[in-house]
């Protein structure tokens, strides 16, 4: 698979990375034994590029990162983590936002733990926190960067202004945010443009729209009783019904191009951008050999124009999160 360079790193990671979330966390029942088996196959087929967070169990994926670490080569791979809450480590009850400097090395020091590594490659802030200025989280994991504990600096869900502070602190390797055809908010709200002029690289997660491009889900009873997109407003009834009409025209265009929904969706967010690397995540073998193969499919220019007037931005019904979640995103 070709490699792309993380920022103005030396790092090179793989055109497309894999999200470790959904194996353990807000998507059903976790299965360790098939996700193991999913991050191996994801090696052997040139993937290198893992992100994975505390909040996600909380602790259980990168708990099982870890195993899969301590089984593998970690040498030729680049393991990006996240940070920027409260979490009770007896309970793992979550009690709001935090990038204090002192929870940042905390949470370094605990996640470097369970992931088995000696130094992260990608620390995310994972949402910016409205009680700390941004200049003094990033001064503080600068301070990491000196200590040899990171290697990188990445914020996820910060809007463009905030990028340009973090970046005039200390570079900024990667911006991550929600982005597939169904969520195109980083083109009109300055992301993508800023990650351009800084040569940031762009992470988009949920690049198949948490799913549901790949018209797998046709109505709410299609997922898990503890699957969080049950609460999710794109994915209640009504919105639902709008929403797969936009699933059918992916299923249409995938049939003409000759490949499936899933990696329709991903190549055209692959193709927004030599700098865009999305993480379509999952937990069963037969979807990952599926989505890697999306890096082979190209678009001409009149096919992009043709996507781009069919699924204009704004065109999904229902907002991506819950009114709370929406409040937490930095804009």
């Amino acid at each position: 698979m070709n490699q792309r360079t993380l920022g103005r790193t030396h790092l090179k990671i793989s055109a497309l990375g894999l999200g470790c979330m959904g194996m353990s966390h807000a998507y059903g029942s976790p299965d360790d034994a098939e996700s193991l088996r999913v991050l191996h196959r994801y090696v052997e087929l040139g993937g290198n590029f893992l992100d994975t967070a505390e909040i996600y169990g909380p602790f259980t994926n990168e708990e099982l990162v870890g195993r899969f670490l301590r089984e593998t080569n970690r040498d030729n791979l680049v393991i990006a983590t996240k940070f920027g809450f409260n979490i009770d480590p007896t309970t793992r009850a979550v009690s709001g936002m935090n990038s204090s400097p002192e929870n940042i090395r905390k949470v370094c020091d605990a996640s470097l733990l369970r992931l088995g590594i000696d130094t992260i490659d990608l620390f995310y802030q994972h949402r910016v926190d409205p009680a700390v200025p941004i200049e003094e989280t990033i001064g503080a994991l600068s301070g990491l960067i000196v200590a040899g504990k990171i290697r990188a600096i990445g914020l996820s869900e910060a809007s463009a202004d905030t990028v340009r502070r973090a970046n005039a602190v200390h570079l900024i390797a990667a911006l991550q945010c929600e982005y597939s055809l169904w969520t195109r908010d980083p083109e009109k709200n300055g992301m993508l443009d800023v990650c351009r002029e800084l040569s940031i690289t762009f992470v988009p997660y949920s690049p198949l729209g948490r799913g549901f491009l790949t018209g797998a889900i046709q109505s709410p009873a299609d997922l898990d009783e503890k699957d969080w997109r049950r609460t999710n407003p794109r994915f209640q009834e009504d919105a639902m019904k709008e929403n797969l009409e936009l699933a059918e025209e992916i299923k249409h265009l995938a049939k003409k191009k000759g490949c499936t929904p899933a990696q329709f969706a991903l190549a055209w967010v692959m193709a927004q951008g030599t700098n865009i690397v999305p993480i379509p995540g999952t937990k069963r073998l037969k979807y990952l050999e599926e989505n890697m193969h999306a890096a082979e499919i190209t678009f001409t220019a009149e096919e992009l124009a043709e996507i781009h007037s069919l699924f204009p931005p704004g065109v999904a019904t229902g907002a991506r999160y819950t009114e709370d979640g929406m409040g937490a995103l930095n804009r």
